[in-house]
Protein backbone atom coordinates (compact mmCIF):
# COMPACT_ATOMS: atom_id res chain seq x y z
CA UNK A 1 0.00 0.00 0.00
CA UNK A 2 2.83 2.40 0.79
CA UNK A 3 4.30 1.96 -2.68
CA UNK A 4 0.91 2.62 -4.22
CA UNK A 5 0.39 5.77 -2.20
CA UNK A 6 3.88 6.96 -3.03
CA UNK A 7 3.32 6.50 -6.75
CA UNK A 8 0.07 8.45 -6.55
CA UNK A 9 1.77 11.31 -4.77
CA UNK A 10 4.57 11.43 -7.34
CA UNK A 11 1.95 12.17 -10.00
CA UNK A 12 1.12 15.46 -8.34
CA UNK A 13 0.18 18.13 -10.93
CA UNK A 14 2.46 20.62 -9.19
CA UNK A 15 5.10 19.75 -11.77
CA UNK A 16 2.84 20.93 -14.58
CA UNK A 17 1.91 23.94 -12.51
CA UNK A 18 5.61 24.82 -12.47
CA UNK A 19 5.74 24.51 -16.26
CA UNK A 20 2.75 26.83 -16.51
CA UNK A 21 4.37 29.37 -14.19
CA UNK A 22 7.55 29.28 -16.26
CA UNK A 23 5.51 30.03 -19.40
CA UNK A 24 3.88 32.95 -17.61
CA UNK A 25 7.27 34.39 -16.74
CA UNK A 26 8.54 33.93 -20.29
CA UNK A 27 5.41 35.56 -21.66
CA UNK A 28 5.83 38.53 -19.33
CA UNK A 29 9.32 39.25 -20.63
CA UNK A 30 8.07 39.04 -24.20
CA UNK A 31 5.25 41.43 -23.26
CA UNK A 32 7.82 43.95 -21.99
CA UNK A 33 9.77 43.71 -25.24
CA UNK A 34 6.62 44.22 -27.29
CA UNK A 35 5.39 47.17 -25.21
CA UNK A 36 8.77 48.95 -25.18
CA UNK A 37 9.12 48.30 -28.90
CA UNK A 38 5.69 49.81 -29.58
CA UNK A 39 6.67 52.96 -27.74
CA UNK A 40 9.61 53.49 -30.11
CA UNK A 41 9.40 55.72 -33.15
CA UNK A 42 9.90 52.94 -35.66
CA UNK A 43 9.18 49.50 -34.24
CA UNK A 44 8.79 46.91 -36.95
CA UNK A 45 8.95 43.96 -34.57
CA UNK A 46 5.77 44.63 -32.58
CA UNK A 47 3.58 42.26 -34.58
CA UNK A 48 6.22 39.53 -34.43
CA UNK A 49 6.62 39.94 -30.68
CA UNK A 50 2.85 39.92 -30.23
CA UNK A 51 2.64 36.67 -32.18
CA UNK A 52 5.31 35.18 -29.93
CA UNK A 53 3.28 36.19 -26.88
CA UNK A 54 0.22 34.49 -28.40
CA UNK A 55 2.28 31.37 -29.06
CA UNK A 56 3.49 31.26 -25.46
CA UNK A 57 -0.06 31.83 -24.22
CA UNK A 58 -1.27 28.91 -26.34
CA UNK A 59 1.47 26.69 -24.92
CA UNK A 60 0.51 27.71 -21.38
CA UNK A 61 -3.15 27.11 -22.18
CA UNK A 62 -2.31 23.59 -23.31
CA UNK A 63 -0.53 22.95 -20.02
CA UNK A 64 -3.56 24.31 -18.15
CA UNK A 65 -5.93 22.02 -20.05
CA UNK A 66 -3.66 19.04 -19.41
CA UNK A 67 -3.69 19.80 -15.69
CA UNK A 68 -7.47 20.02 -15.63
CA UNK A 69 -8.15 17.07 -17.92
CA UNK A 70 -5.58 14.57 -16.67
CA UNK A 71 -6.01 14.84 -12.94
CA UNK A 72 -6.16 11.19 -11.80
CA UNK A 73 -9.16 10.47 -9.63
CA UNK A 74 -7.15 8.65 -7.01
CA UNK A 75 -4.29 11.10 -6.83
CA UNK A 76 -3.12 12.19 -3.42
CA UNK A 77 -3.03 15.98 -3.36
CA UNK A 78 -1.19 17.82 -0.58
CA UNK A 79 -3.82 20.57 -0.88
CA UNK A 80 -7.50 20.87 -1.62
CA UNK A 81 -8.13 20.49 -5.36
CA UNK A 82 -10.40 23.55 -5.38
CA UNK A 83 -7.60 25.68 -3.96
CA UNK A 84 -5.15 24.25 -6.48
CA UNK A 85 -7.40 25.01 -9.45
CA UNK A 86 -8.18 28.45 -8.06
CA UNK A 87 -4.46 29.20 -7.99
CA UNK A 88 -4.09 27.94 -11.56
CA UNK A 89 -6.98 30.13 -12.69
CA UNK A 90 -5.40 33.28 -11.26
CA UNK A 91 -1.97 32.47 -12.65
CA UNK A 92 -3.55 31.90 -16.06
CA UNK A 93 -5.42 35.20 -15.91
CA UNK A 94 -2.03 36.94 -15.89
CA UNK A 95 -1.61 35.71 -19.45
CA UNK A 96 -5.11 36.81 -20.41
CA UNK A 97 -4.37 40.36 -19.28
CA UNK A 98 -1.00 40.40 -21.05
CA UNK A 99 -2.70 39.51 -24.32
CA UNK A 100 -5.49 42.01 -23.72
CA UNK A 101 -2.99 44.79 -22.97
CA UNK A 102 -1.12 44.13 -26.21
CA UNK A 103 -4.43 44.02 -28.06
CA UNK A 104 -5.33 47.50 -26.80
CA UNK A 105 -1.81 48.75 -27.40
CA UNK A 106 -2.06 47.70 -31.05
CA UNK A 107 -5.02 50.06 -31.58
CA UNK A 108 -2.64 53.02 -31.57
CA UNK A 109 0.10 52.53 -34.18
CA UNK A 110 1.87 55.76 -33.23
CA UNK A 111 2.80 54.61 -29.75
CA UNK A 112 2.13 56.30 -26.42
CA UNK A 113 1.81 60.11 -26.26
CA UNK A 114 4.98 61.84 -25.08
CA UNK A 115 3.16 63.42 -22.14
CA UNK A 116 2.68 60.04 -20.45
CA UNK A 117 5.23 57.80 -22.21
CA UNK A 118 7.76 57.74 -19.35
CA UNK A 119 5.06 56.94 -16.79
CA UNK A 120 3.66 54.16 -18.96
CA UNK A 121 7.14 52.69 -19.32
CA UNK A 122 7.54 52.75 -15.53
CA UNK A 123 4.26 50.87 -15.16
CA UNK A 124 5.39 48.23 -17.65
CA UNK A 125 8.59 47.73 -15.67
CA UNK A 126 6.61 47.50 -12.42
CA UNK A 127 4.44 44.59 -13.55
CA UNK A 128 7.37 42.29 -14.30
CA UNK A 129 8.71 41.50 -10.79
CA UNK A 130 5.51 39.97 -9.35
CA UNK A 131 5.06 37.80 -12.46
CA UNK A 132 8.65 36.62 -12.34
CA UNK A 133 8.28 35.59 -8.71
CA UNK A 134 5.27 33.35 -9.37
CA UNK A 135 7.62 30.74 -10.81
CA UNK A 136 9.75 30.98 -7.67
CA UNK A 137 6.61 30.69 -5.56
CA UNK A 138 5.53 27.45 -7.22
CA UNK A 139 9.06 26.06 -6.89
CA UNK A 140 9.04 26.80 -3.16
CA UNK A 141 5.59 25.24 -2.82
CA UNK A 142 6.78 22.05 -4.49
CA UNK A 143 9.64 21.83 -2.01
CA UNK A 144 7.38 22.59 0.92
CA UNK A 145 4.76 19.99 0.06
CA UNK A 146 7.49 17.37 -0.34
CA UNK A 147 9.25 18.14 2.92
CA UNK A 148 6.72 20.06 5.04
CA UNK A 149 9.69 22.16 6.09
CA UNK A 150 8.68 25.07 8.28
CA UNK A 151 11.52 27.15 6.87
CA UNK A 152 10.14 26.66 3.33
CA UNK A 153 6.70 27.62 4.55
CA UNK A 154 8.14 30.85 5.96
CA UNK A 155 9.90 31.52 2.67
CA UNK A 156 6.58 31.17 0.86
CA UNK A 157 4.88 33.58 3.25
CA UNK A 158 7.70 36.11 2.84
CA UNK A 159 7.56 35.81 -0.95
CA UNK A 160 3.80 36.33 -0.88
CA UNK A 161 4.37 39.55 1.07
CA UNK A 162 6.97 40.62 -1.50
CA UNK A 163 4.54 40.04 -4.36
CA UNK A 164 1.89 42.02 -2.51
CA UNK A 165 4.32 44.92 -2.17
CA UNK A 166 5.10 44.76 -5.88
CA UNK A 167 1.38 44.91 -6.64
CA UNK A 168 0.92 47.86 -4.28
CA UNK A 169 3.76 49.78 -5.94
CA UNK A 170 2.32 49.06 -9.40
CA UNK A 171 -1.12 50.12 -8.22
CA UNK A 172 0.25 53.50 -7.11
CA UNK A 173 1.90 53.98 -10.50
CA UNK A 174 -1.36 53.06 -12.22
CA UNK A 175 -3.29 55.68 -10.24
CA UNK A 176 -0.71 58.38 -10.89
CA UNK A 177 -0.69 57.57 -14.59
CA UNK A 178 -4.47 57.75 -14.82
CA UNK A 179 -4.41 61.15 -13.14
CA UNK A 180 -1.76 62.34 -15.57
CA UNK A 181 -3.76 61.08 -18.55
CA UNK A 182 -6.81 63.04 -17.50
CA UNK A 183 -4.67 66.11 -16.78
CA UNK A 184 -2.54 66.20 -19.94
CA UNK A 185 -4.45 64.43 -22.73
CA UNK A 186 -7.23 66.47 -24.32
CA UNK A 187 -8.57 64.06 -26.94
CA UNK A 188 -11.44 62.18 -25.21
CA UNK A 189 -11.10 59.11 -27.45
CA UNK A 190 -7.40 58.89 -26.66
CA UNK A 191 -8.13 59.31 -22.95
CA UNK A 192 -10.58 56.41 -23.12
CA UNK A 193 -8.09 54.21 -24.96
CA UNK A 194 -5.21 54.97 -22.59
CA UNK A 195 -7.29 54.43 -19.45
CA UNK A 196 -8.47 51.00 -20.64
CA UNK A 197 -4.93 50.10 -21.66
CA UNK A 198 -3.50 51.12 -18.30
CA UNK A 199 -6.18 49.15 -16.47
CA UNK A 200 -5.32 45.98 -18.36
CA UNK A 201 -1.64 46.45 -17.55
CA UNK A 202 -2.53 47.02 -13.90
CA UNK A 203 -4.72 43.91 -13.88
CA UNK A 204 -1.64 41.83 -14.67
CA UNK A 205 -0.21 42.50 -11.22
CA UNK A 206 -3.65 42.15 -9.61
CA UNK A 207 -3.88 38.54 -10.78
CA UNK A 208 -0.28 37.87 -9.77
CA UNK A 209 -1.17 39.02 -6.26
CA UNK A 210 -4.37 36.96 -6.31
CA UNK A 211 -2.35 33.88 -7.23
CA UNK A 212 0.09 34.58 -4.40
CA UNK A 213 -2.80 34.90 -1.95
CA UNK A 214 -4.16 31.52 -3.11
CA UNK A 215 -0.76 29.97 -2.48
CA UNK A 216 -0.68 31.54 0.97
CA UNK A 217 -4.03 29.88 1.68
CA UNK A 218 -2.72 26.50 0.49
CA UNK A 219 0.19 26.53 2.95
CA UNK A 220 -1.84 27.95 5.84
CA UNK A 221 -2.12 25.79 8.92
Amino acid sequence: MRLLLSSLFMKSPFERLQSHADKVRECAHMFRKAAVCHMGDDCKQFDILTEQVSKLESEADLIKRNIRSHMPRGILMPVDKFQFFDYLRQQDKVLDEVEEALFWLSFRPRGIPDEVAADFHNLIEAVLPPIERLSDLVALAREYFRSRSESKRKEIKNLVQTIRKYEHDADLLERELKFKIFSHIKDPLLVFHLIILVEHVGNITDHAENAADRMRAMVAK
